[in-house]
């Protein structure tokens, strides 16, 4: 065989695209926030799943809401109308509490950013849009246009649907400069992932919705990470008692089940009309029946007060080893580290911790479930406190 038909050979052991930079794990199942490998090791995961397992995994109420929903109607087009599509988008405009009252439901994070955009430029009929410096939207062509990056890294697209300009994450003055009555589109993640776990603030959030509202331009909250209870509150956009138009969400709203949902003002939803916004599997009997589930399992069992009461535990008791700083939200959570935080990473794997990093090459990122408790915040701290700052 020549060296090309071997390197061939090579490239196809696995069916799978390899475009994902993958950590040395096997994983065979989970439990609770365990995750146990396929040679036998146990890991404690906060991970999350990159912030989806938010019940974490074999959640009872989750696995009777598959089965129920899965039993009783898998699917069913959205040209029929259906109870469970109904109750579950009530459940999550009460569970959001805000008055953001219309769901419309989608599969993907990136996919519910997609539509808040076009929406956004649809009812002003402006040019451009607003992202903040390190925000990740997703990897469409719109979510992709407003990602920090992107064009220089993955894109691939010829060119954006439209002009973005990116504003500096911290600076709430001068936001003059770039919002303006051009500016179809504020988005933002009210605490940033991928950008380091990194608070953007109340008081950089309130200047966005003041500018936007100086300029009729529409304010999107990107909760796909930080929302459904992860900052210990419903949404951030409740952390920081500051309104968007819109809210997109994701992750932690189907623990695992492909499920997203735009939430709409009143004032938005009013301007709708029949097939401005359309999806073939977004708002399926079962997607609806599990984020249902999650809403109820988050508030029926406290995870809320879990989240807000853990967290405050985390930062008092892993200041040790390698980090000498936290940043972020509830179970967003940003440690930083002396040394690379892909040491550090490793350095837990090692003694069976997993954990996330992020753009920002000295930021550990935590993400775990929010049943997580002070007993599996002591096995993280006694672990950091045995690596080398």
């Amino acid at each position: 065989m020549t060296t090309t038909a071997n390197s061939m050979s090579a490239a196809h052991t696995s069916h799978l695209a390899q475009v994902f930079a993958q950590y040395p794990l096997e994983i065979a199942h989970g439990d609770g926030v365990w995750l146990h490998t396929r040679d036998g090791r146990k890991i404690l995961d906060f991970y999350g799943g990159h912030a989806v397992a938010g019940l974490g995994y074999g959640h009872p109420r989750w696995l009777a809401a598959l089965e129920r929903q899965a039993r009783q109607m898998a699917f069913q087009t959205n040209a029929l109308a259906m109870a469970v599509r109904e109750r579950a988008a009530a459940r999550l405009a009460r569970f959001a509490g805000i008055g953001l009252d219309t769901v419309f439901w989608v599969n993907s994070g990136a996919e519910a950013n997609e539509n808040a955009l076009k929406l956004a430029f649809k009812v002003t009929g402006r040019t451009h849009a607003v992202a903040l410096e390190h925000g990740w939207h997703g990897r469409t062509a719109a979510a992709g246009a407003v990602t920090w990056g992107a064009l220089e890294k993955w894109y691939g697209f010829p060119r954006t649907p439209f002009d973005v300009r990116f504003v500096p994450r911290n600076e709430p003055d001068g936001l003059e400069r770039f919002i303006d009555r051009n500016t179809a589109a504020v988005i933002v993640e009210p605490v940033q992932g991928v950008g380091g776990a990194y608070d953007v603030g109340k008081p950089m959030l309130q200047a966005l919705r003041q500018r936007c509202d100086e300029t009729g331009a529409q304010l999107i909250f990107d909760e796909v990470q930080c929302g459904v209870g992860r900052t210990g509150a419903p949404f951030g956009a409740n952390h920081y008692e500051v309104t968007p138009d819109m809210i997109t969400t994701a992750k932690a709203l189907g623990n695992g089940f492909p499920v997203s949902a735009l939430l709409l003002s009143r004032r938005l939803a009013g301007q709708l009309r029949v097939d401005d916004m359309g999806t073939t599997f977004g708002g399926g009997p079962m997607a609806c029946a599990i984020a249902e589930a999650v809403i109820d399992a988050i508030e029926t069992e406290s995870l809320l007060a879990n989240v807000r009461t853990v967290s405050a535990y985390l930062r008092a008791h892993c200041l040790v080893g390698p980090v000498t700083g936290m940043q972020g939200v509830g179970f967003l959570l940003g440690l930083r580290t002396t040394r690379p935080a892909k040491e550090v990473h490793a350095a837990l794997l090692a003694k069976n911790i997993l954990t996330g990093t992020s753009a920002d090459p000295h930021i550990l990122r935590l993400l775990p479930a929010y049943i997580m408790n002070e007993a599996h915040v002591d096995q993280l701290a006694a672990a950091l406190a045995q690596v080398a700052p």
